[in-house]
């Protein structure tokens, strides 16, 4: 009987898991176009000698990739077709997205650290281009601070199907 209540269960929260993914790329997509269109306006419209320019300029290149990752992973999610995975095949499948969640969470901090340096290294004397280390600097502040948060939170608000997968075992 228990078994049978597990193998019901499987399929549906095998579907939620897939369908928090593709949910979660829609926040990423959501958040790289309102940057492409917000920095994208105003890279044209500032002068390129200046801080603003450069961090709207990085702004657009962090987020046509960070638009690409949210397509791709769109595309990979497949909430319809989960239902035949298996429960090692689904816990191989929760943790492994878990893992790459919690390495982009530190590459994030990795992030801040590199807008710190270059904020810090703009300020120094004989810094060349001061204008440009200081904006790509602050670009690295909001996008890894986004990521961040976005990573961690994304996290943990997966890792609850993991205790619903190992209640199953």
């Amino acid at each position: 009987m228990i078994l049978l209540a597990a193998t019901a269960a499987l399929p549906a929260i095998n579907q939620a898991r897939e369908l928090l993914a593709e949910r979660g790329m829609a926040v990423l997509g959501t958040w790289a176009l309102l940057n492409l269109v917000v920095s994208g306006y105003h890279v044209s419209r500032t002068d390129t000698r200046s801080e603003a320019h450069h961090f709207h300029l990085m702004n657009v290149a962090w987020n046509v990739v960070n638009a690409l990752l949210a397509v791709w992973g769109i595309l990979q999610a497949h909430p319809q077709q989960v239902a035949d995975l298996t429960l090692p095949n689904s816990l191989s499948a929760q943790f492994g997205f878990e893992k790459i969640l919690l390495f982009n969470a530190g590459l994030d901090v990795a992030y801040l650290c590199c807008g710190s340096w270059l904020r810090a290294r703009s300020a120094a004397a004989n810094a060349i281009r001061p204008e440009r280390l200081a904006g790509f600097g602050r670009s690295l502040w909001l996008q890894g601070g986004f990521l961040l948060l976005f990573d961690t939170g994304f996290y943990f608000i997966y890792h609850q199907y993991a205790a619903d997968l190992l209640r199953l075992l």
